[in-house]
């Protein structure tokens, strides 16, 4: 556990000091948050991959729920009582607020996290009934780096764009193909970073099947709420694997 709470530990730090920096590129220098927004949650989801790749830890149902509520918390401290005293905090809160979010920007995020946790830790159980626990990652990767560059790329390069709704508004929004398109790829990529784990017949049904489902998942999801659809889409998709590599 040791190991555990210096890997909480350095997140956080790194966690404050990314959305600082990040909040200054976009107070001082105007860069839109489309671009910081994704830089920051990718940076929180890659480092701390790699981080326990050097300082390695039993992961446990326990240890998930204990770092899934350090970054909620995290998440809250950027709530308007504490940003109205906190120049740090108004900072760091600008790498993430959207303007055409307000003023559901932190409703949406911490929401989605908590549903999202709950999503993934049923979809960890139900593979871990197969033995096939590690096929999660591949929703994961997709999460961290299909999702994080489908809205910079979108924004910067989209020219083929439909609409998506948003939880608790009327309002629409705007995706585009280039942005999906980098879903599709980064679940191919993700598939084949985990084939280990898979038979040569599940790894075709899974390239088959899940780059498509969780691309489709993406798509038709609520405007920033797309994590739980996510992995429950990937989830049942690479169940559907497993159960049809048994009759085939």
């Amino acid at each position: 556990m040791a190991n555990f709470w210096f890997n909480e530990a350095v997140k956080i730090l790194l966690w404050y000091a990314s959305a600082y920096l990040l909040g200054l590129w976009v107070v001082r220098r105007g860069v839109a948050v489309n671009y910081t927004r994704k830089i920051f949650l990718g940076t929180t989801f890659l480092f701390p991959q790699a981080l326990a790749s050097v300082v390695p830890f039993k992961v446990s149902a326990a240890t998930s729920a204990i770092s899934w509520m350090l970054f909620l918390g995290c998440v809250l401290t950027l709530c308007g009582p504490l940003r109205r005293r906190s120049k740090f905090l108004a900072t760091a809160f600008a790498a993430i607020d959207r303007p055409e979010d307000r003023p559901y920007t932190l409703r949406w995020l911490t929401t989605q996290l908590l549903v999202t946790f709950a999503v993934f830790l049923f979809m960890l159980h139900w593979l871990g009934q197969y033995g096939k626990a590690p096929l999660i990652y591949i929703v994961a990767l997709v999460m961290g780096v299909g999702d994080g560059l489908a809205e910079p790329v979108g924004y910067r390069f989209g020219r083929h764009k439909y609409r998506a709704r948003a939880l608790f508004t009327k309002r629409t929004y705007t995706r585009s193909l280039e942005g999906s398109a980098c879903v599709l790829l980064s679940a191919v990529c993700a598939i084949l970073l985990v084939q280990g784990h898979l038979s040569q017949t599940q790894f075709w049904l899974a390239m088959s099947l899940i780059p498509p489902a969780l691309t489709a998942a993406e798509a038709l999801s609520p405007h920033t709420w797309d994590g739980p659809l996510l992995y429950l889409t990937g989830g049942v998709a690479t169940v559907a694997v497993l159960e049809l590599s048994r009759v085939l």
